[in-house]
């Protein structure tokens, strides 16, 4: 579903992303592992086109996107949950629902899916985004890159601040998903335990470069989680 070869990216002088080779196939979830400031979120904002690539190619379900604007990129079918979740929070939780509709035709209604997947937005439809707890705006923020269908779904660090209830349910949604076989997922994550459980595909980064690979299942035996407290 996603193809991604010799990806290089920099800020300034900086070589930011180095040269990065790898694939998210449909119905698996890819996690990418690495402390801070290894280049995971740059690397995310760049399979979104919010940050242009210097060299390399992205390609999405057999087309090259390497190219397209963010908003193309949605049509053509991505979906992005950025870190720190960047709800509207002024905008009621149907509002920022339709927010992932925009470029479907006006009236489309909300996938009912949605609520089956996050009920305490039905039961929060006419609550302001700002109004929700932490988990419950990240719950708002999946299932507003969910509305469009897309068939590649990026989360950077969905656990981040939020409650173990809650963690634990936002896990079985993106395993419920990845199991339905009609989506890539690719998840950005610090919490070991919650990526481990998740992972079809682990990749872990360092310094801009993917230093180790895996299947999830070998992620302990291999040694992934010593790598993210080097």
């Amino acid at each position: 579903m996603l193809k991604v070869e010799g990806l290089n990216q920099y800020y300034g002088g900086s070589h930011i992303l180095r040269g990065l080779d790898f694939e998210a196939r449909q119905g698996e979830v890819t996690v990418v592992l690495g402390r801070n400031g290894v280049g995971k979120t740059t690397l995310l904002k760049s399979l979104m086109g919010v940050v242009p690539i210097k060299t390399g190619t992205i390609g999405l379900d057999g087309q090259d996107i390497t190219h397209d604007t963010p908003y193309e990129r949605v049509r053509k079918g991505v979906g992005y949950v950025p870190q720190g979740r960047e709800i509207f929070g002024r905008l009621t939780v149907e509002e920022n629902l339709r927010m992932g509709l925009a470029y479907k035709p006006g009236g489309t209604p909300i996938p009912a899916e949605l609520f089956e997947l996050f009920p305490i937005l039905k039961q929060f439809l006419h609550r302001r985004g700002g109004d929700l707890s932490g988990g419950q705006q990240q719950q708002l923020a999946i299932a507003r890159a969910l509305a469009a269908g897309p068939k590649l779904l990026i989360l950077d660090e969905p656990t981040e601040g939020i409650q173990p209830s809650i963690i634990k349910d936002i896990g079985r949604v993106i395993r419920m998903l990845a199991d339905r076989g009609d989506m890539a997922i690719v998840l950005v994550e610090q919490y070991y335990d919650f990526a481990a459980e998740l992972a079809d595909q682990y990749l872990v980064m360092e310094r801009g470069e993917i230093v180790q690979r895996g299947r999830g299942a070998d992620m302990e035996a291999e040694g992934a989680r010593q790598r993210m407290s080097i």
